[in-house]
């Protein structure tokens, strides 16, 4: 082993500077949470309104929709993973029953990202659905009952009475969705390793190769230290949202 020099700054500089992989990085974690929370939420939203409402069955139906999230992510992935197979996998079976075309699934650039985002979404959607079906259990009768006197539409009561008083429990799920998000990696790992062309490689992908690929620790360390910073931010931001939503 050589001695040890250090290196001060300078592994943030390269980092921040000049680094077109970092930033590609950013880029695909900031679309894989974007896209994975927006479809959380909304999945999420109608599935609490449906098992809100009362039809036989609806515990047992409850009980089965919350199995997803008892599994680790990397079990998940590895399942799927098989599923999503371009030529064996059962998913472009049921497809081409319906006379869809197959998907590349995992295997091109531009599903890839799709394809792991409905992946979590199918394990951790249900916790959407939790938490907007303890914030739709709180809610009084009474208004509901005000708005149908009135003559309100379904949708008026949705639009006007329950989504203004669910809009706390919103805020609260996206921020715990959001920041699991960001940082997610077994599942992605599992079913891609950042490929196929780097078209999957998040954060802590590329801070996972940079350390364990490459054996450069240091500036592993410093991608993790940004990467903190930018979840703060995040976060930050989210919890200012849900404050001004509270005054």
């Amino acid at each position: 082993f050589s001695r040890p020099s250090f290196v001060g700054v300078r592994n943030y500089a390269e980092l921040l500077g000049g680094d077109p992989a970092f930033w590609a990085s950013v880029a695909r974690t900031l679309l894989f949470t974007l896209l994975a929370v927006t479809v959380q939420m909304l999945i999420g939203l109608g599935m609490a309104l449906i098992f809100h409402r009362e039809f036989p069955g609806r515990g047992l139906a409850r009980t089965l929709m919350l199995l997803p999230m008892t599994a680790t992510p990397a079990a998940v992935g590895l399942l799927w993973s098989m599923m999503m197979d371009p030529d064996l996998g059962v998913l472009n079976y049921f497809l081409s029953l319906v006379q869809i075309p197959k998907s590349l699934w995992l295997a091109s650039p531009a599903t890839v990202i799709p394809a792991v985002v409905l992946v979590d979404t199918w394990e951790w959607g249900p916790l959407i659905a939790l938490f907007c079906m303890a914030g739709l259990a709180v809610i009084p009768a009474e208004p509901y009952e005000a708005a149908r006197i009135d003559g309100a539409s379904g949708w008026q009561q949705f639009r006007f009475i329950t989504l203004p008083l669910l809009r706390p429990i919103l805020v609260v799920a996206m921020l715990f969705r959001a920041i699991d998000a960001l940082k997610t990696f077994d599942i992605l790992y599992v079913m891609t390793q950042g490929g196929p062309a780097r078209a999957s490689e998040t954060i802590n992908i590329f801070a996972y190769l940079q350390a364990f690929h490459y054996f450069n620790m240091g500036y592993s360390s410093s991608i993790l230290v940004v990467f903190l910073a930018l979840v703060l931010g995040i976060s930050l931001m989210l919890i200012s949202v849900r404050r001004g939503n509270e005054s």
